[in-house]
């Protein structure tokens, strides 16, 4: 015992409630993931089990701790450097992926690059909206008065290209990414002006891309907008007979009161789709009731206090924009997150943070904490 506290003292600085909260939630995801997992037993039955997804979900989590403790000692210069470099890597990945055009199980999966020699995918655009959150912090730092129409060639464009490769396929990351960006520059002293002409460009460069592809493409095309314009719809009217998901994740919601049905003992989990990722949360009321669920909300705003304590204890100014950059985007998909399986947003692709099964989306979330320990060792180095 001595020799692990030895071992975890030496090689896990940084802030420990943040190592705290990070580890209560991977380790309560199990119980979720595990209980959830029957959808997928039932959907694509064979020979596979729960376990199967359960160690696949431990295999994911082992990799993504691995990530952060590796993550934690990285110095925030390489992040400073490397950004810039990384922009013109991601943007070619954004497209390849989008030319892609992918489909998996007959559904749109242009969200994923594959590659076919070592036969593995990843989703680019978790890791496109990280290298852009670091690349906004970088720019930001080094501006003491940003000129607008300088900032547009070298910031807001790449930014824009990013979110324009993303949008297509995957709308909902597109948003969250595009909203971080915009807190993100208010945060770092963007001049009003330009954040409003940048808001702007982007909300109709969307709408005309939405229009355009309503007016040219077919309905029975890979392409998400019909799926978009269904989602807003059945948002707007709960009564719609294709709102499935949303009834089903009421009504998860509904079984699980105040304090829930127990552990393992969902419903609602063997007819309510993506109930391992997108809608987790409503499994987890279901099983551990509305206390259980503002329990979870409570630990993701005490990680967001966390986040803001150590952006605002260090002296660099690149790595207060840095900690903000990257621990804000994960506080709003886990808010998103929530906010769909009550109703308070149409529906979505995006998972819960350390607690939905997942790979991509998992790994960068781990990588994105990596970094904020890193700061906050560098804090504490000081410190000491």
């Amino acid at each position: 015992m001595k020799t692990i506290n030895d071992f975890l003292a030496k090689y896990t600085k940084g802030d420990k409630y943040l190592w705290a909260f990070i580890s209560l939630l991977s380790i309560f995801s199990f119980l979720p993931v595990y209980s959830a997992c029957t959808n997928l037993v039932y959907t694509y039955g064979g020979d596979t089990t729960v376990f199967n997804y359960l160690f696949k979900h431990a295999f994911f989590l082992l990799i993504g701790y691995l990530i952060l403790f590796l993550s934690q000692f990285i110095n925030y210069k390489h992040c400073y450097r490397l950004s810039v470099f990384a922009i013109p890597i991601i943007l070619i990945l954004l497209l390849l992926t989008l030319i892609q055009g992918k489909k998996l199980d007959g559904v749109n999966a242009s969200r994923w690059l594959y590659i076919p020699i070592i036969n593995i995918s990843f989703q680019t655009s978790s890791i496109a909206g990280l290298v852009t959150f670091i690349y906004c912090a970088r720019y930001l730092s080094t501006k003491n008065n940003i000129n607008i129409y300088h900032s547009f060639v070298f910031l807001l464009f790449p930014i824009f290209l990013i979110i324009g490769l993303i949008f297509p396929a995957n709308g909902s990351t597109a948003i969250i990414v595009f909203v971080s960006v915009v807190m993100i520059l208010f945060m770092g002293g963007y001049p009003l002006k330009g954040l409003i002409i940048f808001f702007i460009i982007v909300i109709l460069s969307a709408g005309l891309y939405i229009y355009s592809v309503i007016r040219v493409v077919e309905k029975n095309s890979m392409n998400r907008v019909n799926t978009w314009i269904s989602r807003i719809e059945n948002f707007f009217d709960p009564k719609s007979n294709n709102s499935y998901q949303m009834k089903q994740s009421k009504t998860a919601i509904f079984l699980g009161k105040k304090f829930g049905r127990g552990p393992g003992k969902s419903i609602i989990k063997a007819f309510l789709p993506q109930s391992y990722s997108d809608f987790i949360y409503s499994i987890i009321i279901e099983e551990y009731g509305l206390f259980g669920g503002v329990i979870l909300l409570f630990i993701y705003l005490m990680i967001l206090f966390r986040i803001i304590v150590i952006a605002t204890k260090v002296d660099n100014y690149f790595c207060t924009l840095l900690v903000l950059s990257v621990g804000f985007p994960i506080i709003n998909q886990a808010l998103v997150n929530m906010g769909i399986a009550v109703g308070l947003f149409p529906v979505t692709g995006q998972t819960l943070p350390l607690i939905s099964a997942g790979g991509t989306s998992m790994w960068v979330t781990f990588f994105s904490f990596g970094i904020i320990l890193s700061v906050s060792r560098m804090i504490e180095q000081k410190q000491e």
